[in-house]
């Protein structure tokens, strides 16, 4: 697979005046898909009704592992960038989907980039694209806990005005996971969208908290047991 596909990945890339960004999305959709297969993962997916389809719009989940971008990105019938770090997106095969899909790359570690690339994302959000951004950074070893959000990257959305797309992510650390070869069920979450008429006149902080505060009430409610509602299946 990864001899047919990284050429060809690189090819779109090099050559993006020959293949729209739908063309290079619907291709990383099926690396991604790929890779999901392989790693023995289904995810159900909740709530993309909340999705908008009249706006572009920025999400915001909680981050747990390598799979979580793919999950999300699978869901998505629209492309979407990713503001994706710099450690991640070197490995083989998430270099291609980067290109593919024109990903901000960040390193995590220098303050400078991370404003070069918070200004990069936004510009792009501005000019109608969709985008992916993990506030709390990195991941380490939380599972299904939330780490702090970092209120920097919610400027995106202050700049650009656009909704806001909560999204809760549970039991998604477990896939692409050495330490397991069983099959792997995920959940991807779509919140209800928040609007810029109700976090327009807040700080990026309490915008930040806002968020987290709609993903924890989520994940509390899906360590209850209290989600009854339908799904879509992937896998």
């Amino acid at each position: 697979m990864v001899l047919h596909a990284v050429p060809k990945a690189n090819k779109m890339i090099a050559n993006k005046n020959r293949y729209s960004e739908k063309e290079r999305f619907v291709y990383a959709k099926w690396i991604i898909d790929y890779m999901r297969r392989h790693a023995r993962t289904r995810t159900r997916v909740y709530g993309r009704e909340n999705i908008p389809t009249d706006s572009n719009y920025i999400m915001y989940p909680n981050h747990q592992g390598k799979y979580d971008a793919l999950g999300i990105i699978l869901a998505q019938d629209k492309p979407c960038g990713v503001l994706w770090g710099k450690k991640q997106a070197e490995r083989l095969m998430s270099r291609q989907v980067c290109g593919l899909i024109d990903a901000v790359v960040i390193d995590l570690d220098n303050n400078r980039d991370k404003v070069r690339a918070i200004m990069d994302v936004t510009r792009q959000v501005r000019s109608g694209r969709n985008f992916l951004i993990f506030p709390e950074g990195g991941y380490t070893d939380n599972k299904n806990e939330l780490q702090e959000f970092q209120a920097g990257c919610f400027s995106c959305s202050l700049q650009s005005k656009t909704p806001i797309v909560p999204v809760a992510l549970f039991d998604s650390y477990k896939s692409m996971n050495s330490n397991t070869f069983e099959r792997v069920d995920t959940q991807v979450h779509f919140l209800k969208p928040i609007l810029y008429s109700e976090y327009g006149e807040l700080k990026k902080k309490e915008v930040a908290e806002l968020v987290k505060s709609r993903i924890a009430e989520r994940l509390a409610q899906i360590k209850a047991g209290e989600i009854n509602e339908s799904y879509e299946l992937i896998g």
